[in-house]
């Protein structure tokens, strides 16, 4: 039997088909279960304890299934990407999950060890199927065949025992680092947060006249609407039916990421001279993402685009003379930092900071050689915070790799773990 494996089978182990461990099975809940759910990089756990999962259980969960220890839970879905998993939890899942009880001996540590495995996640993706990767289906019948390593018990357990011991030192590490990441990240938006609103010198004299939610800035700063400072024109609506002129290159709200502008991925839309000249890119704008999921998004352009423009989910901020658009970059993180975004968008459907609402934030505006001590300051501050970032984000990663190939070097009997013969 052909296995996911790429090597032979170690001596006095065995291959057997998934069905003949897992059989899968339907038991619903009475929706006072805890529910759970199948994460790829933690397998089967409490969905409350996870603050990043938006995703919405139905209010009614009557069709939801139970779940006891030691079952395995698999994500039909994202299977292909290690999501799942032999649950520690009862509880119950979606619907939309496969439920499987151990009918055979496998040592339930090992089996979930295995069935993660970087070996089997590729198998799982051969045998899922269709359009788009995020929207692959895990095909069951050929999933109850999979051909399983199987160790005898003993091995099983040694395996396993070695892989909780070398694990928790791995995923410690990653802990700690992932700390580290926190924190600097929380520093990084600590100095710009302090620059942007209280300048360079700790000693100046502050004043109480600005809004609750910005706080004292120095006195001698004024502060003003956005508006005011900068031109704010909102991006042009793609509709390639209604739409006349040439294609050119536009700048999306996709385009518009965490880290920064990113061109990797660039669409056209039918612009005419009089678009491209409105709605014109270069640098020292500012361009900003008005609504959806990255909405409050910004980034400052370093270089000009000529013959981009940008569609309606983008607003271009454009300085006044006076004024510097790397502080406002800043300035608008900071404010993303905040929360102030939400605030102004605590009732709508789908939230978004238009360009009306944009041009009426306001703003600290000290004075432009004042302005650009500041970018000065952050960025020379935000270099090494970044780079420190970095070395800590590649730690992370050699430690995830090393941990996935530990697994898969463990679970297809490369390593010995040191069982008595």
């Amino acid at each position: 039997m052909q296995g996911p494996w790429s090597d032979g089978v170690p001596t006095g182990w065995q291959i057997r088909p998934l069905w003949s461990e897992f059989r899968r099975g339907k038991t619903l809940g009475d929706g006072s279960e805890e529910l759970l759910s199948v994460y790829r990089d933690y397998g089967v756990i409490p969905k409350s304890s996870r603050e990043d999962n938006f995703n919405k259980p139905s209010e009614d969960l009557s069709k939801y299934q139970r779940v006891s220890v030691g079952d395995l839970v698999v994500n039909k879905m994202k299977a292909w990407q290690g999501s799942l998993g032999i649950s520690n939890h009862d509880g119950i899942v979606s619907p939309a999950y496969f439920v499987y009880k151990a009918t055979g001996t496998f040592e339930p540590r090992f089996a979930h060890y295995l069935l993660r495995s970087k070996e089997y996640a590729d198998h799982m993706a051969a045998i899922s199927s269709g359009i788009r990767p995020n929207q692959w289906d895990l095909d069951p019948a050929q999933f109850a065949v999979t051909p399983l390593l199987v160790p005898p018990p003993a091995e099983q357990r040694a395996i396993a025992d070695y892989l909780d011991r070398e694990t928790t030192q791995i995923d410690a590490f990653i802990a700690k680092n992932e700390e580290l990441i926190t924190l600097l990240t929380e520093r990084r938006a600590s100095v710009i947060g302090a620059a942007v609103t209280r300048g360079l010198d700790e000693r100046v004299e502050l004043s109480v006249e600005s809004p609750d939610w910005i706080g004292p800035v120095p006195a001698a700063w004024s502060v003003q609407p956005i508006k005011s400072a900068y031109s704010v024109v909102v991006g042009k609506m793609l509709n390639e039916s209604k739409s006349e002129g040439d294609p050119v290159p536009y700048v999306r709200a996709a385009n518009i990421q965490p880290d920064g502008l990113d061109l990797s991925d660039v669409k056209e839309m039918k612009a005419t001279a009089a678009d491209r000249r409105a709605l014109s890119l270069r640098s020292g704008d500012v361009v900003f993402v008005e609504g959806g999921g990255g909405y409050g998004r910004s980034d400052y352009l370093t270089q000009d685009l000529p013959g981009w423009v940008f569609q309606n989910h983008v607003i271009r901020l454009r300085s006044r003379p006076g004024h510097d658009g790397r502080f406002l970059n800043y300035w608008l993180q900071h404010v993303r930092r905040l929360g102030h975004y939400e605030a102004l968008s605590a009732f709508a459907t789908i939230p978004n900071v238009s360009g009306d609402k944009l041009g009426r934030i306001e703003m600290p505006a000290p004075p432009l050689w004042e302005q650009r001590e500041i970018v000065k300051h952050i960025e020379e501050a935000c270099s090494r915070i970044d780079a420190a970032v970095a070395v800590a984000q590649r730690s992370v990663e050699l430690a995830r790799e090393r941990r996935a190939a530990l697994i898969s070097a463990a679970v297809t009997g490369k390593i010995d773990v040191g069982v008595a013969a």
